[in-house]
């Protein structure tokens, strides 16, 4: 063997080596994960995909139906306030399509209308009537979705600091996460994404959780350490790389089609969402709009209390009956 194919050997050799153990890393880090935050609800299967849920409250109290964001996982919200709304309500919490213990058949089930679609027939077969869905972040675009598709099924959106319309400049800290290919985004997923993704978490958290501090026990009690598994950076990725164009086809149809009835919390210190364009702007379309102080992204988890009474402010104003869905 020549020296040039020996030299050829060794610079093969060494990006491979540091794969096989990046995917050794990545192993280890999941089943961490996953021995630290158990699936704690129960299982709906759908054609599309399994959803993992927590149903908790009077089985004849109205419904509501909370909706976690990017990156998120039902404990989003079991972490201070989904107890709270359970002492007099019927509370689903639950993950989102591809998320946290739900699956889905496909990266591109994590389009808007796909995850709407999965979702409502999740409720139709819980029974669930006339639901109030409470979205966080990216959960609320969700959640209008799920109002477009359906909205004679829903009864309102009670929604906090979500994404509502097209984000020309994007959250910096979310930009890694766009990965065109399936192939690609899969093969990072056992590879390189999740030891980075540990690497980065505390500079990630700080501006997610921005201008407030990361709470101490957010990875176990808020469910943060499951993104260091495959299946959370691979949910995470089709999530931002399926975003468009879905966000600008449904915001174009608010004017149009969107009859259910809501209303909008934001933190004037948001460092992940603009409240102007995303909050403030509902209010062409009906939505009453609250802008706090002081406040930022992660309010389910730093600030229950004040949603908590958002969200009941936002029950008394919504009518009682099915809605009508002529615009």
């Amino acid at each position: 063997m020549s020296a040039l194919s020996s030299l050829a050997l060794v610079a093969l050799a060494a990006p491979a080596a540091l794969l096989g153990a990046s995917h050794l890393k990545t192993r280890r880090l999941a089943r961490e994960a996953r021995a630290l935050v158990p699936p704690v609800g129960q299982y709906c299967e759908t054609p599309q995909g399994r959803i993992h849920y927590v149903d908790i409250g009077p089985r004849d109290a109205p419904p509501l139906v909370l909706i976690h964001g990017l990156s998120g996982q039902l404990q989003h919200f079991t972490y201070a306030l989904a107890d709270r709304l359970a002492r007099d309500h019927r509370v689903i919490a639950l993950d989102r399509p591809g998320c946290g213990y739900s699956t889905r058949a496909s990266d591109a089930m994590a389009r808007l209308p796909e995850q709407a679609k999965i979702l409502l027939s999740c409720l139709d077969q819980l029974g669930v009537d006339q639901p109030v869905l409470v979205g966080h972040s990216l959960g609320g675009a969700v959640a209008l979705a799920m109002a477009l598709q359906a909205p004679g099924k829903i009864r309102g959106l009670a929604l906090l600091a979500p994404l509502t319309h097209p984000d020309a400049g994007g959250a910096e800290v979310f930009k890694g996460l766009i990965v065109h290919t399936s192939l690609m985004r899969h093969l990072m997923a056992q590879t390189v994404a999740v030891p980075t993704a540990e690497r980065s978490a505390g500079a990630v958290l700080d501006q997610v959780f921005a201008p407030e501090p990361c709470p101490e026990d957010f990875l176990v009690k808020g469910g943060g350490v499951l993104g260091l598994r495959p299946h959370g950076f691979v949910a995470a990725s089709a999530d931002a790389s399926y975003l468009y164009p879905a966000i600008d086809t449904q915001a174009a149809r608010y004017a149009t089609e969107l009859s259910t009835p809501g209303a909008v919390l934001f933190g004037a210190g948001d460092a992940v969402l603009n409240p102007e364009t995303q909050g403030k702007a509902m209010e062409r379309y009906g939505f009453d709009y609250r802008l706090v102080p002081d406040r930022g992204h992660m309010l389910p988890l730093t600030a229950p209390d004040l949603c908590e009474g958002f969200i009941r402010d936002s029950l008394t104003k919504l009518p009682t009956g099915p809605q009508d869905t002529e615009k």
